[in-house]
């Protein structure tokens, strides 16, 4: 079991700000190993061969190697502390699916990205059903990697993904900047809190390593944002990572049909 002293009072504030971090959060022999996939993730070109499948969607179209394939990457989807996290009721409760899960290591200088959300369901539904990105920073942050920016209370706004991606990453009035934190350390976002991953001032020369990993509390059919996710479902369920108290965490009812980005955001 967790224990839950340290994050009680954020969780208690979870539903009016929309967000939670966990610094220095994930045991110091999976961040090595994490950062090794990584590192293999992106310089094997299986990354790239990830995003190309999901700009050029065809059928039969999916990659040889999934993230979840990679062995850390797999106990990190499953990590028992985060699902027992994930388990409290300021969160998603006891019954939730895995929806997907992103590895990256992006140069410190490169570019930023604008005010976004990540929630799945159409804007107007009300957030009845949350859903929740973990960002994992498995190297930290520093103002020289780039920080994450986090608008508290705006997962309540009706609003669409990009509402705010005209603002680019500029500052905006109540902000919260996070941009100090320890290797393995984890922000858990409410998927629709608008967030933005601002560059640093003054890069530095080394890498930044981000791993996000997404779940939804069932009793709704979710949206995928992979065309090959019964693939990644597949490869979690042959590995086992699924655990006897988690029996919906990989389970292919939960999902409607994949619609290509630009047809998703239309509706």
């Amino acid at each position: 079991m967790v224990n839950f002293g340290a994050v009680d009072s954020q969780l208690q504030r979870f539903r009016e700000r929309g967000y939670l971090v966990l610094p220095g959060w994930l045991p110091l022999d999976l961040v090595e190993r994490l950062t090794h996939e990584v590192n293999y993730w992106v310089d094997a070109g299986w990354r790239q061969r990830s995003i190309d499948a999901c700009a050029r969607p065809a059928d039969g179209e999916v990659p040889r190697v999934v993230e979840l394939d990679l062995a850390a990457h797999g106990e990190l989807a499953v990590h028992p502390p985060l699902l027992e996290l994930l388990s409290r009721n300021e969160l998603l409760g006891r019954s939730f699916v895995f929806h997907h899960l992103h590895s990256d290591r992006r140069p410190c200088a490169g570019g930023g990205k604008s005010w976004h959300h990540d929630y799945e369901q159409p804007a107007g539904d009300r957030r009845r059903h949350p859903m929740v990105h973990a960002l994992h920073y498995i190297r930290g942050l520093r103002p020289g990697t780039g920080g994450l920016a986090v608008l508290p209370g705006s997962h309540r706004e009706p609003l669409g993904k990009d509402a705010r991606g005209h603002l680019g990453t500029g500052p905006l009035p109540g902000e919260v900047l996070i941009d100090e934190l320890p290797p393995g350390s984890t922000v858990i976002l409410h998927s629709a809190l608008f967030h933005t991953r601002r560059p640093p001032a003054a890069p530095e020369t080394g890498a930044r390593y981000m791993i996000d990993a997404s779940y939804c509390r069932t009793g709704v059919r979710w949206p995928p944002v992979k065309p090959y996710w019964r693939q990644i479902l597949d490869v979690a369920n042959r590995r086992g990572l699924a655990r006897d108290r988690w029996p919906d965490l990989f389970a292919e009812r939960h999902f409607t049909e994949y619609v290509r980005t630009y047809e998703r955001t239309r509706t």
